[in-house]
């Protein structure tokens, strides 16, 4: 591997190390709030009498609500404090998981994902901008590896704690608990966090629309915005049937179910912090280019799989959480070296809105693919899927080197 021409890592401020807990924590729960329709996939399909077509629709309306709170929002996204900006659509996200808990049928679990994604699908963009303010790029590498780290935490803490609950006391409770964490997460950031505002300084268009379209007509953007997209297309296809697709075809039982998930989210905690500091001092396209086709390999047998022995397949979960993961921190840290500082707002609320949009049309698209005859029944034609990820995974090399050829251009 090639190193790149980047100044030595500079190490952390204890405010900073403080704001990427804060940070982490948000997307914590923002992230287990969507990752948990995964593993309670089968139990909603079940108990409330949901085809794949419909469980598909209720995850991709999260998605493709976020997508138009994101557009909405760009262009205001660099005329306000990004705490308070934080805030306000964290305080919407925890009443949308509150709705989510306190759902009785489809219509209202529908209603309740697209309320939660129009506030808590621009949370990451917030957060995003926020460590473009506060961190230069020799340390964004190992900021994004600790953010995502919120991906293992769900999994880890998370997703086995939810699914604890729901075997429990039905598949509401793990909403009824991510609204009490959060609200102990807002509590933090109003006390402790300290206003963003340098942003402001920066001369941007007075009118917001103009702001919004004056960043979309970038030509550079337009790369980075277009890459995110196809990543999350190919990312996303997968997810939302995890958990049906290890019942019912892997044939793990309900009470192996939270063990898999906890076992690769331990994985994932290890490997982020080291893909984020390899991310710093290595090459971020060769590392990309690595992980993706070491995550074809993998995505191609695990989505060919009948039934499985359970240690087998966690071994074949955490080789893919290391292909995602791997994919994820250096593409992240690429992107969004893209934009200027008085941009930055609005390329990130574009850019994690049309993640997003992608994620919300590949998650129906899954729906559409994958068929299940009776509830007991396997899943079909989800090795289909997995070829289609294949193909997204290829397209991604070649857009995320463009991107990297653009960055060295303009830095």
């Amino acid at each position: 591997m090639t190193k790149e021409t980047t100044p030595p890592s500079i190490k952390f401020t204890s405010y900073q190390v403080f704001v990427i807990t804060l940070l982490a924590l948000t997307q914590f729960t923002v992230v287990l709030d969507f990752m948990v329709m995964s593993p309670l996939g089968d139990m909603l399909m079940k108990q409330m009498d949901l085809t794949t077509t419909q469980f598909g629709i209720s995850v991709g309306a999260y998605a493709i609500s976020a997508f138009l709170s994101g557009i909405l929002t760009a262009g205001f996204a660099d005329r306000f404090d990004r705490k308070k900006l934080l805030l306000f659509f964290y305080i919407g996200f925890i009443l949308g998981t509150l709705f989510c808990g306190l759902s009785s049928s489809y219509v209202m679990l529908l209603a309740a994902r697209i309320i939660t994604g129009l506030f808590g699908g621009v949370i990451g963009s917030i957060s995003m901008a926020i460590v473009a303010d506060l961190f230069p790029i020799q340390q964004r590498g190992r900021v994004m590896g600790f953010m995502q780290m919120g991906f293992g935490a769900s999994q880890v803490l998370g997703i086995p704690i939810s699914l604890y609950l729901s075997n429990h006391w039905g598949w509401e409770s793990p909403f009824f608990m991510i609204v009490g964490m959060a609200t102990i997460i807002l509590l933090l950031l109003i006390a402790k966090m300290h206003p963003i505002t340098e942003h402001l300084n920066e001369k941007t268009e007075d009118n917001a629309f103009q702001h919004l379209w004056n960043t979309i007509k970038n030509r550079n953007y337009r790369i980075g915005f277009l890459t995110t997209a196809l990543l999350s297309l190919g990312g996303f296809m997968m997810m939302p049937w995890g958990s049906a697709f290890a019942i019912n075809n892997l044939k793990i039982t309900n009470e192996q179910l939270p063990i898999l998930f906890m076992v690769a989210g331990i994985a994932t905690l290890v490997i982020m912090p080291v893909i984020g500091k390899m991310s710093d001092k290595l090459n971020k396209m060769t590392i990309f280019t690595f992980a993706s086709i070491w995550m074809i390999v993998v995505v191609v047998l695990y989505t060919n799989m009948g039934p499985t022995p359970l240690w087998i397949v966690i071994i074949v979960n955490i080789a893919m959480m290391i292909g995602i993961m791997g994919r994820m921190v250096p593409s992240m840290a690429l992107v969004t070296a893209l934009p200027e500082m008085h941009d930055r707002g609005a390329f990130m609320s574009i850019n994690s809105s049309l993640q997003q949009l992608a994620g919300g049309i590949a998650s129906i698209i899954g729906g559409l693919i994958v068929v299940q005859q009776t509830k007991l029944s396997p899943l079909e034609h989800y090795n289909t899927l997995g070829y289609v990820v294949v193909v997204f995974a290829v397209l991604n090399i070649f857009m995320l080197q463009r991107v990297s050829k653009l960055m060295k251009e303009t830095k």
